[in-house]
């Protein structure tokens, strides 16, 4: 029986808190989630798999802030707690003393596909033919619409909105195969991106879309198995990286160790470029490549690509300051902190008045006036998604005495709308789709406004244009989207 585990108080509280930051506009895409699992040969006491999902989903949290998740299996039934939050305030001391078991699977969530709600959240838990299934998924599908029709016309029931359960009824209706076949039937079906933790009563499983959308590596853990999107969740819970799950794999973790099973050979890969540019921890290598490394080598070749007469650089913290660095270093300029950010400041801060309201971006940065005070400044982010916050943060800068304000972007214009889990707004609210540059250059009053070239950031990863999606950029979307 599903067993849940205090969570209207626990939930109730979360929904106050999720609420506090519900008007604070974000000037940044969003991923949708994380997710984690792990296959624990040896718990203990001090060592089980709920305590290392928790501190793996920790690690994942900037994945997403909306919801978190643990499902966890002692080998006769799945136990699940779940609510709207942080990890933290959803998932607490008295909670993991209760999940008992050596199988464990997260979520940490990001509403994209259904919406921001309880009835949304993950790990979704259902039983089938076979037993309990417990269910977690990063990504978007992009034949929901189709896949849930046909299989309401079978008879399946939707209790949710997301895409998650899509992927639940698709495995119900293979449930006369092997967990294995059943998967491989609906990589077939799914057209999408997708990252997908699942459990059974005895087993972790993990499947990765035919293109590698949205990733997800394979760890190993004193005799354990660990499966996240990111390595750097490996690294929080002790965890060796061993690979990362390829395109189109399903990986079956059990009692008698690892194997996979290689279900479609794509013609070509379409890791998210976002990752690289934005969303994941600066500390974690995907498909091979650092993320560090990759901003920091971003930050070089747009130096390379503009002539800005300046005094110094300063970063749009955090996500700005790898490529800031490699700016600076490339054009023989010093790195400053011009910007400081209150670290304490999340989506969820308490706003408690209009007037507070109305401040907005500076709760979370201040300009350090003796820093960029009568100083030429160059300013690197990581992206400009409406253009909103770039002009508060160099209407900022000159009211702290900079004489100049340049922006250098370390990624091309983002023109079109993502389809593959990221929370992108419509077309016409992304500013490189209505501004040309230049317009985009007056509208946040910079004195001078820079991107780097589609050439220049496939350069900096080191490989080629065809292994990302960066339809984002360049409207040409690796699957074909009906819209």
């Amino acid at each position: 029986m599903l067993h849940e585990i205090d969570d209207m108080q626990v939930i109730s509280e979360c929904r106050d808190d999720i609420a506090c930051g519900e008007n604070e506009e974000e000037d940044k895409f969003k991923e949708e989630c994380g997710v984690f699992g792990i296959f624990m040969n040896n718990p203990d006491e001090e060592y089980d798999a709920a305590n290392t999902a928790f501190y793996g989903l920790y690690a994942l949290q900037h994945r997403g802030q909306e919801s978190a998740g643990i499902a966890v299996s002692d080998g006769h039934k799945i136990q699940l707690h779940k609510g709207m939050g942080l990890v933290t305030q959803v998932i607490k001391t008295p909670q993991l003393k209760e999940l008992k078991g050596n199988i464990a699977i997260g979520h940490v969530r990001y509403s994209t596909t259904g919406g921001s709600s309880l009835v949304n959240t993950q790990p979704l838990v259902f039983h089938y033919l076979n037993g309990m299934v417990g269910l977690a998924h990063n990504g978007n599908l992009v034949n929901t619409v189709e896949l849930r029709k046909r299989l309401a016309t079978y008879g399946s029931v939707f209790q949710t909105t997301t895409d998650t359960e899509v992927v639940a009824n698709l495995l119900a209706r293979y449930s006369q195969d092997v967990m294995e076949d059943a998967l491989a039937k609906c990589m077939i079906d799914m057209k999408g991106a997708f990252a997908l933790v699942i459990m059974t009563e005895d087993r972790l499983v993990g499947v990765r879309d035919q293109m590698g959308i949205r990733p997800l590596c394979l760890g190993s853990l004193n005799g354990s198995y660990v499966l996240a999107s990111e390595s750097s969740a490996l690294d929080t819970v002790g965890a060796r990286f061993v690979r990362d799950v390829n395109p189109g794999e399903i990986v079956v973790i059990d009692k008698d160790g690892v194997r996979s099973q290689q279900v479609i050979n794509s013609p070509r890969k379409a890791h998210c470029i976002f990752e690289y540019i934005y969303f994941a921890r600066p500390d974690s290598t995907l498909d091979g490549i650092n993320v560090y490394q990759a901003r920091r080598e971003m930050g070089r070749q747009l130096a390379r690509e503009c002539d800005i007469e300046a005094d110094m650089v300063i970063s749009v913290p955090d996500s700005g300051t790898a490529a800031a660095l490699g700016y600076a270093e490339e054009a023989g300029l010093p790195f400053e902190e011009g910007l400081m950010k209150n670290r304490y400041v999340g989506r969820t801060f308490i706003q408690p008045t209009q007037k507070i309201r109305e401040l907005g971006v500076r709760l979370k940065l201040n300009a350090v006036e003796e820093v960029v005070g009568g100083k030429r400044v160059i300013m690197v982010d990581d992206s400009i998604v409406r253009g909103t916050t770039s002009k508060k943060i160099v209407q900022m800068l000159r009211e702290a005495g900079a004489t100049e304000v340049h922006m250098a972007v370390a990624s091309p214009p983002t023109k079109y709308p993502c389809y593959y889990g990221i929370d992108t707004s419509r077309r016409e609210e992304l500013i490189a789709s209505t501004m040309a540059q230049g317009e985009i250059e007056k509208f946040i009053e910079a004195d001078s406004l820079h991107y780097i070239s589609m050439e220049g950031m496939f350069n900096a990863l080191k490989t080629g244009e065809q292994n990302f999606c960066a339809a984002c950029f360049s409207g040409s979307y690796p699957i074909k989207i009906d819209v």
